[in-house]
């Protein structure tokens, strides 16, 4: 394989999606977004074969009892989340480093299948309450899916120390900035 894998792993809400979108702006890093699929309905403005592949769950468990995935896991019940190989392999065989924005464990999976050719950084907010209300502002889901969200990320953050890198995004320009030097560093080894 020749592309350099980059894990962004956070619980919902930290920033990842954010950060890692930054990160593809810069066209000096070689980056490529693997998209996940999922069998989740869109959320608006959610695009199939951007944002993710969208799968019926009959679909998703065909494609894992078929090996496709990489990684997957059941996030919620009924929901799947994972990295399909064959976008993997798209990616590192036109010569880019795959960058993922996955929960917390699929980031660990992949790097510890890829080793050190992976570096798995993990996106802290500065604190739950801070995650609440940025969940809170998104205004996509019930209170009843946040607070099943926040109770998700209470127990991802015990998580972090299984990383390479733990990114604190308190302040996001800042985040960037530290995300992009890791990165650049990482990918030129």
């Amino acid at each position: 394989m020749k592309g350099k894998l980059v894990i962004f792993s956070a619980p919902s809400g930290a920033g990842k999606t954010t950060i890692v979108r930054q990160l593809l702006i810069n066209r000096t890093l070689s980056l490529e977004f693997s998209v996940s699929a999922t069998c989740r309905e869109p959320r608006p403005n959610e695009i199939e074969g951007r944002d993710y592949y969208f799968l019926s769950l009959n679909e998703f468990k065909k494609r894992v009892a078929a090996g496709d995935f990489l990684e997957w896991e059941e996030v919620y019940p009924g929901i799947c989340y994972g990295t399909l190989k064959s976008e993997v392999d798209r990616i590192c065989d036109a010569g880019k480093n795959v960058i993922f924005d996955v929960d917390v464990v699929g980031g660990l999976n992949i790097k510890k299948q890829f080793g050190n050719q992976a570096l798995a950084v993990f996106v802290q907010p500065p604190s739950v309450e801070e995650l609440r209300i940025r969940l809170k502002n998104r205004s996509t889901e019930s209170d009843e899916k946040i607070a099943m969200r926040i109770a998700k990320a209470e127990h991802e953050l015990s998580f972090s120390d299984k990383f390479d890198v733990i990114l604190v995004n308190d302040n996001l320009e800042k985040a960037v900035k530290e995300a992009e030097s890791l990165v650049r560093e990482f990918v030129s080894r």
